[in-house]
């Protein structure tokens, strides 16, 4: 059985609600901010990068990084309809979103969670992660997800990356097929299955 290694409520959360949603097997296993894991071992002997998420395949091989686990994942059951057929441009698409979550959203996230950030720090990065969800408003238009009508492995980072915007005072309110897409992510039963998995609030 695969095993996910995750940490409450981080970017690892888009991985384990991708896994439910599309009915892998899996033992999802907590990790702290001291590298310890809940089943008493030293996360870094299963990864030396030291971040989450980390998956331990059936083979023992670990595959990491959101932008190559979460396409990964989503071919594990094409009934489920998280990521196209490989090799079509519906799938690179899909892909090219989890690539711009990861670069531009995700990542201009870190001076709001890194102790030591300034003021100004904080309120660029807030800036910036902003326009980059106002670029996705436009980009989605009419769809209820970022690709058309099906839920993908890209909306599962999306939604974890908005999860944090009452956290670190991002203020999404003017945007709102992004503010209704939280919604909507936020009701599927793989969503409020993995968050009471890690303990985090309904």
């Amino acid at each position: 059985m695969m095993k996910l290694y995750y940490l409450s409520g981080a970017c690892s959360l888009a991985s384990h609600i991708c896994l439910i949603e599309a009915g892998i097997p899996h033992q999802a296993i907590a990790v702290d901010r001291q590298k310890r894991t809940a089943d008493g071992g030293n996360f870094l002997d299963i990864t030396p990068k030291g971040y989450v998420p980390a998956l331990v395949l059936d083979d023992g091989q670990v595959l990491t990084e959101s932008g190559a686990l979460l396409p990964y994942i989503g071919t594990l059951n094409p009934i489920a309809k998280l990521i196209p057929q490989p090799g079509t441009l519906a799938h690179f698409r899909v892909t090219e979103w989890c690539a711009y979550i990861n670069s531009e959203v995700h990542k201009n996230h870190g001076p709001l969670f890194r102790p030591g950030s300034t003021d100004e720090q904080k309120a660029a990065a807030r800036e910036a992660v902003l326009q980059r969800y106002a670029f996705i408003e436009n980009a989605m238009g009419d769809h209820p997800f970022i690709t058309g009508g099906d839920f993908t492995v890209a909306d599962a980072y999306l939604y974890v990356t908005l999860s944090w915007a009452a956290r670190v005072a991002i203020d999404v309110s003017g945007l709102p097929r992004i503010s209704a897409f939280f919604l909507r992510c936020a009701a599927r039963p793989s969503v409020i299955a993995a968050r009471a998995d890690e303990g985090l609030p309904a």
